[in-house]
């Protein structure tokens, strides 16, 4: 793998074009139009707290974190984290296996 591919990133606008090269039967537009409706509906599951499972992918899952203490590494003063909702990605087996052969 050479140092090019490694800091790379994939962007939507190459997710879209992926899409449009592999399936064919579509315009850009329509390609991009189905890339945002899987993204949408996405995000829509998961701020209702759903899980999204995806065989031979991974799981996304909302986890709940509660307010807590913590410190300003500067100054050692305590100070208050609140609580919020994290996202967190658990690759399937699958993918873990892609990744590491």
């Amino acid at each position: 793998m050479s140092a090019e591919s490694k800091n790379a990133t994939m962007t939507k606008a190459d997710i879209v074009e992926n899409v449009y090269e592999k399936i064919g039967g579509f315009s850009k537009k329509e390609a991009a139009d189905i890339v945002e409706a899987v993204f949408n509906t996405m995000k829509e599951t998961l701020e209702r707290g759903e899980k999204i499972k995806i065989s031979g992918f991974g799981n996304f899952i909302v986890r709940e974190k509660h307010s807590r203490v913590g410190r300003n590494p500067q100054t050692g003063q305590g100070i208050v984290i609140s609580a919020r909702r994290v996202l967190t990605f658990r690759p399937s087996q699958v993918l873990k296996d892609v990744l590491n052969t």
